[in-house]
C-alpha cells in the first residue's frame, strides 16, 4: 500500500537523511513523538508499516508537536520489504542478540556506515519494530547490519521515540561542524596582550606598594604565579577593565606613592 498522500508527498522537501521504518507500531502517540525526534536532527522520511491503530492518527499529530513536515509524508506500507524496497542499505535496531550472521554496530558506527551509502549515492534506513516485542527474525533478515545500544545490561529498555532521537542524534553528530566548545563574547571580546600587561603592571605596582611582594627574592616567582593565574582565566577586555577599578578602588584612599603604615 503506497502513501496515503501522493500530492503532498511529492511537495514535501526530500529528506536529507535516513529512512525511519516503524514495524507494527501501537500507539499513536510513539508515531508521534517519534515524528519530533527525527525533525529535531533533520529527518523527515517517516514509514510505518501495519500501524496497530490505523492511519492517520490524530495523536500521533498531537504528540509531534509541530513536526507536521513528517506526519503530513508518512508513507504506509502492508509489508516491511515494501518499505525498504527502494533503500540500498538497511539497519535494523535490536535490544538483544539473534540467530544470525550480521555486523552488529553501536549506534555511532551505524551513522558512520549510512553517511557511507549516502556518500556512495546511495540511500539508508533504519528499521524498528514494535514498542513490545521488537522486530521479528523475517524483518531483521532484510537488513544488512544489526544495531544494539550499549545500555545497562540489568536494565535494557528503550522506548520508540528514543530510540529514535539517539539514532538520528548519531545521524546528525556524524557531520555536524559545531565547535566543541565556545564563548559568546556579547559586547566584549577577548583581552589582547596590551590590555593585560597594563593591568599585570597595575596590579603589580600597586602590590608593590603595599608590601605584597616580599622578600626581594621571590618577587619574580610571585609575579609569575599571578600573571599565570590570569592568564588561564582568559578575560575579556570587560573584564580586564573591571579588574583594573577593582584595584584602584581597593588602594584610592592612600596617595599615590605611599603605602599603609607598618
Amino acid at each position: 500500500m503506497a502513501g496515503t498522500d501522493r500530492t503532498k508527498n511529492e511537495l514535501a522537501a526530500p529528506s536529507p537523511g535516513p529512512a525511519v521504518v516503524l514495524v507494527a507500531p501501537q500507539l499513536g502517540e510513539n508515531i508521534g513523538t517519534t515524528a519530533r525526534a527525527m525533525l529535531n536532527f533533520g529527518l523527515t522520511d517517516l514509514r510505518i508499516v501495519r500501524p496497530r491503530d490505523g492511519w492517520p492518527n490524530e495523536r500521533a499529530r498531537a504528540a509531534a508537536s509541530g513536526a507536521d513536515i513528517v506526519i503530513d509524508n508518512v508513507q504506509l506500507f502492508d509489508r516491511t520489504a515494501d518499505a525498504v524496497a527502494g533503500l540500498d542499505y538497511v539497519i535494523a535496531t535490536t535490544a538483544r542478540a539473534r540467530d544470525m550472521v550480521k555486523p552488529i554496530l553501536t549506534p555511532e558506527t551505524a551513522a558512520a556506515r549510512m553517511r557511507e551509502a549516502f556518500a556512495g549515492g546511495g540511500r539508508a534506513g533504519l528499521l524498528f519494530g514494535p514498542e513490545r516485542t521488537g522486530l521479528e527474525n523475517d524483518d531483521l533478515a532484510l537488513a544488512d547490519a544489526l544495531m544494539m545500544v550499549p545500555v545497562n545490561p540489568a536494565f535494557a529498555s528503550l522506548n520508540l521515540a528514543q530510540c529514535v532521537l539517539l539514532m538520528s542524534y548519531e545521524w546528525h553528530k556524524a557531520a555536524d561542524t559545531t565547535e566543541a566548545e565556545r564563548i559568546e563574547y556579547q559586547q566584549t571580546r577577548p583581552a589582547n596582550k596590551e590590555e593585560l600587561l597594563g593591568f599585570f603592571e597595575h596590579l603589580e605596582g600597586e602590590l608593590d606598594r603595599f608590601g605584597f611582594l616580599k622578600p626581594p627574592e621571590k618577587r619574580p616567582s610571585m609575579i609569575r604565579n599571578l600573571r599565570n593565574m590570569f592568564q588561564r582565566a582568559g578575560l575579556t577586555e570587560q573584564e580586564v577593565r573591571t579588574l583594573r577599578g577593582v584595584v584602584a578602588a581597593l588602594t584610592r584612599r592612600y596617595p599615590k606613592g605611599e603605602g599603609p603604615a607598618d
